[in-house]
């Protein structure tokens, strides 16, 4: 049997018109360790201690390391979800996203995102996907929600 690593794929791939509004796509849990405060750390060059010094976190009453905005949207990647797969080769970029931060997240706390297909707006060779975003903490609160725009190809 020949190998193809095209057809390697975790989900076969969709066009634009087989998606429809209404659709939910989850990512896996994940809890936010202080590896991942590190990693962010490092990866944003953010250094204020809002963020990573626990004396100074407990001086303004917060009970453990802080996350910054951009540490709990990066959780809303949709490479985490089977709907970038689904995309496959018709994704061409990211154009658009906002976001709204609710409540804080905390070390130790595990976040849920899911993603809901709102418009599919198509054009003559491309379509733009909106998707509403949705975090949760393990306590069901949630923590963050917002909106992202895809550009896809249509065939």
């Amino acid at each position: 049997m020949s190998f193809d690593p095209q057809n390697h794929q975790m989900h076969p791939a969709r066009r634009f018109s087989d998606f429809s509004v209404g659709e939910r796509f989850l990512a896996p849990s994940r809890t936010m360790t202080e590896g991942i405060f590190t990693a962010f750390q490092a990866a944003s060059g953010d250094n204020h201690p809002i963020h990573y010094d626990r004396a100074y976190l407990a001086r303004l009453g917060h009970p453990d390391l802080y996350a910054h905005g951009y540490m709990t949207l990066c959780q809303a990647a949709i490479g985490a979800t089977p709907l970038a797969h689904q995309m496959g080769e018709a994704l061409i970029g990211f154009l658009e996203q906002s976001s709204h931060f609710l409540a804080p997240v905390y070390c130790g706390d595990t976040l849920y995102t899911a993603f809901e297909i709102t418009d599919l707006a198509p054009g003559s060779t491309t379509g733009v996907m909106t998707l509403a975003l949705t975090i949760h903490n393990q306590n069901s609160v949630l923590v963050a929600e917002g909106m992202q725009k895809y550009l896809l190809r249509l065939t």
